[in-house]
C-alpha cells in the first residue's frame, strides 16, 4: 500500500515565494503571500524556514545593565560581606537584584 504525498506548495509557488522573500525579507512579503496562496502567515514562515531562506527578527541585545553575578558581587562589597556568603542571591531575579543594588547605592 503506497501513500501519496500531499503537496501544500507547488514548485512554482515555492520558487515565487523564495524569489520574492529573498528580494525583500519583511513581514509584508509574508502577509502578501499568505493572502495570495490562501495560507496562514505561519505556514508561509514555516515554508521559508524549511527552504532555509527565512530571516527571523533580531533579538534586542543589551537589555540588562549587568550580569547577576556582577550585581551579587557589588552588593557583597557594599554590605561588607564575601561573595560566598551571598552566592544564593544569584537565584533571585535580575530586576530584584537591581532594586537592591540601587537602594544600597542610594540611586
Amino acid at each position: 500500500m503506497a501513500t501519496e504525498k500531499i503537496v501544500n506548495y507547488t514548485a512554482e509557488q515555492t520558487a515565487e515565494l523564495i524569489a520574492a522573500y529573498t528580494a525583500e525579507p519583511v513581514k509584508a512579503t509574508v502577509e502578501a503571500f499568505a493572502a495570495k496562496f490562501a495560507k496562514s502567515q505561519r505556514s508561509i514562515v514555516a515554508k521559508l524556514a524549511k527552504e532555509k531562506v527565512y530571516v527571523s527578527k533580531a533579538k534586542e541585545a543589551g537589555k540588562r545593565e549587568m550580569l547577576k553575578a556582577e550585581m551579587v558581587s557589588e552588593i557583597a562589597d557594599l554590605v561588607g560581606s564575601t561573595d560566598e556568603q551571598l552566592e544564593s542571591l544569584e537565584k533571585a531575579t535580575g530586576p530584584a537584584l537591581m532594586k537592591v543594588l540601587h537602594a544600597l547605592r542610594g540611586d
